[in-house]
């Protein structure tokens, strides 16, 4: 699955501008203001009509956005609404629900709580079980596991990691924390002012970094990593 060529602009200055590849799990890595939002919206085809917008996608797959694109945002916490119950903003027959919630380890009787009724580990399983409701081709994630203390962050990266080995979706992970993607995705894409910095596979990128950017990145994950330890 190929971006040719991802390009926005707002009032004539070049916002992002990059090509990439997602194969298997790719994480695309950039400090705050590098324009990962900006990208994963634009492939969600969310950016105001405002902003010009290129995007050039090839892929092996037929891509229709609301069918074969799905999404988990960043926040569980203000994903749903909370006088809701699960069950009734879960767009799916009940049946469809039951499974999903059993794939995620869920149990059945969280569709009849609110959203406040449960733990941030809990909603963000059920945001991801909505995103597959759909069986998606590819999955955009928007650093899922910021709004959640660390070991509940280790379960959510495993059980992505479980996912996507058996269900065999492609995935776009968003982040600006090489260090919590390591081990889940297979690829990298680090960007820096809407630019493309380098990419390539992940364990090569991390081992031997091109650019300076790069390695303070990586630098700066790992020593969260071990601060969080």
């Amino acid at each position: 699955m190929h971006c040719n060529r991802l390009y926005i602009e707002f009032e004539e200055k070049v916002l992002v501008d990059i090509s990439f590849e997602i194969n298997g799990a790719t994480a695309l890595v950039g400090q705050s203001g590098s324009g990962k939002s900006l990208s994963l919206k634009a492939l969600l085809g969310m950016l105001p009509q405002s902003m010009k917008l290129e995007l050039d996608m090839s892929s092996e797959v037929e891509l229709i956005k609301g069918e074969s694109i799905s999404f988990v945002p960043q926040n569980p916490f203000t994903a749903l609404s909370p006088l809701t119950l699960i069950e009734d903003q879960f767009f799916a027959p009940k049946s469809r629900q039951v499974e999903l919630m059993a794939l995620l380890g869920l149990s059945e009787d969280l569709l009849k709580r609110y959203p406040s009724e449960l733990s941030g580990g809990q909603l963000q399983r059920v945001i991801i079980a909505m995103a597959l409701i759909n069986s998606p081709e590819l999955l955009l994630l928007d650093e899922p596991t910021t709004a959640l203390d660390e070991n509940i962050r280790s379960e959510v990266i495993e059980l992505l990691s479980s996912l996507h080995k058996k269900l065999g979706f492609k995935m776009l992970y968003v982040t600006h924390d090489i260090a919590s993607v390591e081990q889940l995705c297979d690829t990298i894409v680090v960007i820096k002012n809407g630019r493309l910095v380098e990419s390539g596979a992940m364990q090569e990128v991390l081992s031997k970094p091109k650019d300076e950017y790069t390695k303070t990145l990586i630098e700066a994950g790992f020593k969260r990593r071990e601060f969080r330890s």
